[in-house]
């Protein structure tokens, strides 16, 4: 994993980066719903977990755009990140609180899904944050809301004038005309994202869903 500097003066998007982060400092949240149908009967049928097939789907998304790999490091320096890795919370039943864990990403997905189910069950149980000690800022974050759809979601940054990693929130499945959708939200960085950005990796998200369902027949 390496971190690459960006040239302010040189870059091509520093207009829009100066603008939204001194003169309308600005994030934004965009929802939609996935369609998850063959997806979600892949994981049945392979009798695998269904969270972290979409999580690897979601995963190779973000790191094929480097919008959405882009960080601040603790000099003010803007840049990014050659790979960035999921980081997701594990929730507790017995007490409602959760746990921060996160996996180092593979390109495949047996490799990435044992790396899972290796984290969860060793970093999963705590009731502390972080479970799994952090190593680096290469670190993108996913919740879930299991136990509601939402067609709308926001989160009150503080310090959002200067977090460019996106939050990506994910809620109850529900079924409709007979086929299964996901409720998805990503939240990010108006200094380093637009709105076609976001579209992008959402439709390609939604391609990758499904080719890699039919890949399993």
């Amino acid at each position: 994993m390496a971190f690459h500097k960006i040239d302010l003066h040189e870059w091509d998007r520093a207009e829009e980066f100066f603008h939204f982060t001194e003169a309308a400092p600005c994030s934004f949240s965009f929802c939609t719903d996935l369609e998850m149908t063959a997806l979600y009967r892949r994981a049945k049928e392979g009798g695998i977990k269904f969270f972290p097939l979409f999580l690897h789907c979601l995963s190779a998304e973000v790191n094929a755009r480097r919008e959405f790999r882009m960080h601040e490091n603790g000099a003010g320096e803007l840049g990014w990140f050659d790979t960035v890795n999921p980081c997701y919370t594990v929730f507790h039943e017995e007490d409602h609180r959760f746990s921060d864990v996160w996996t180092e990403f593979d390109g495949d997905f047996s490799v990435f899904y044992a790396r899972y189910l290796r984290d969860t069950e060793k970093y999963g149980g705590p009731k502390r944050k972080p479970a799994k000690p952090y190593q680096d800022e290469n670190l993108f974050n996913v919740s879930c809301i299991p136990w509601a759809r939402f067609t709308g979601f926001s989160l009150d940054l503080p310090k959002s004038t200067r977090f460019f990693s996106p939050i990506f929130t994910i809620g109850k499945f529900f079924e409709r005309d007979g086929n299964l959708y996901l409720p998805f939200s990503a939240q990010v960085h108006h200094a380093v994202c637009d709105g076609w950005h976001v579209a992008a990796l959402v439709n390609a998200l939604q391609d990758r869903m499904r080719a890699v369902a039919l890949s399993a027949k």
